[in-house]
């Protein structure tokens, strides 16, 4: 390899650590957005009423495989720590049809919340999510502290749920 070519690899993976680093270190974590979702019933979720507590977002569409493999993942961590504070609200895409959003929570059981990204607003408010599944941890303070592109690593994604319920 030329000193060149290992220089220019170096700089970009240094780059890309901080680029990371600012990401998700709390102290440098972007907000959540301030956005609202349509649920299945008619009524609007805000995202800033989660303020104080986690919470989970994960936009997913009934047509992902990765998506529907989660939701049994997804249930367990409501069990869990929804009733200790966890909020968990499952974004479906706005392509998806809304009938068969229904269809596909009611046949799963879900538990939790989930949303219609009606207007593609939170999408585009988290940085215009266009893959399924995309998932965001965001913290008490409303930072956004994780963000997932593809299936969760639930292990990981417990510990930090742990933590910042001062649990673990």
């Amino acid at each position: 390899m030329k000193t060149k070519d290992w220089i220019i690899g170096v700089a970009a993976l240094v780059l890309l650590g901080a680029l990371t680093y600012v990401w998700l270190v709390p102290s440098g974590a972007k907000q959540v957005p301030s956005v609202s979702v349509a649920t299945l019933d008619g009524g609007r979720i805000a995202l800033d009423q989660f303020r104080g507590r986690p919470l989970l977002v994960t936009f997913w569409a009934t047509t992902c495989p990765g998506c529907i493999k989660e939701i049994p993942h997804l249930i367990e961590l409501h069990e869990e720590f929804g009733p200790r504070g966890l909020g968990i609200i499952a974004v479906a895409m706005e392509y998806d049809p809304p009938d068969q959003v229904r269809e596909l929570i009611r046949r799963k059981g879900v538990p939790y919340q989930v949303a219609l990204d009606d207007r593609g607003e939170a999408a585009r408010g988290f940085g215009d999510v266009r893959l399924t599944p995309t998932s965001f941890l965001i913290d008490p303070k409303g930072r956004i502290v994780q963000h997932k592109l593809g299936e969760l690593e639930m292990d990981r994604l417990r510990g930090r749920i742990v933590a910042m319920l001062g649990q673990g």
